[in-house]
């Protein structure tokens, strides 16, 4: 009786989640507004964070040096941890669950869960914006947008997003934390 209560709540989780993926992703029906989303998913690709490791060395000098560090390796600790929960969770992405979300940019692999844009993107604003505060509100604001793209483009829905938002954070707390 108990499994069968679980697997209802489940169920039924799974179908609001999809319910909240496919009313954000009919915003991105006129053409400007999906070319908008599109080039924020894009530039969440890694672009924005490649150039702010460049960046923050010439900016500040040694202080820039090290958070650019912290952000390559807090990367590749988020990118080792993302591989392995998609390898494991296989969880297929809203577009290929219901003909009514539709792509609206190439996904970069198979599976949705957890987000990795998401986990990203809240990694390295929180790695940025413990050594430079003054990063704060341009990186959350990009950061949500990040995050919001990639329901509104049908890649996620917003568990993968809440996830990823929160794997992200916590790898980065535990880097920050002494």
């Amino acid at each position: 009786m108990h499994k069968v209560q679980s697997t209802a709540v489940v169920r039924w989780m799974a179908d609001r989640d999809l319910a909240v993926c496919g009313a954000l992703n009919r915003i991105s029906r006129p053409p400007k507004v999906k070319k908008f989303f599109v080039i924020v998913s894009w530039l969440g690709d890694g672009k924005v964070w490649y150039l702010l490791m460049v960046a923050l060395p010439l900016l500040y000098g040694d202080k820039g040096i090290a958070t650019s560090w912290a952000m390559v390796q807090v990367g590749f600790l988020n990118f080792a941890l993302y591989r392995m929960i998609k390898r494991v969770t296989g969880r297929a992405r809203p577009c290929a669950v219901s003909t009514e979300i539709t792509l609206g940019t190439a996904p970069l692999d198979q599976y949705s869960f957890p987000s990795g844009h998401t986990m990203h993107a809240v990694a390295f604003s929180l790695v940025v914006t413990a050594h430079h505060p003054e990063f704060a509100g341009a990186l959350m604001a990009f950061s949500s947008l990040i995050a919001s793209s990639r329901i509104i483009l049908g890649l996620h829905y917003p568990t993968d997003v809440v996830a990823g938002g929160l794997i992200g954070g916590y790898v980065a707390s535990v880097w920050l934390t002494p």
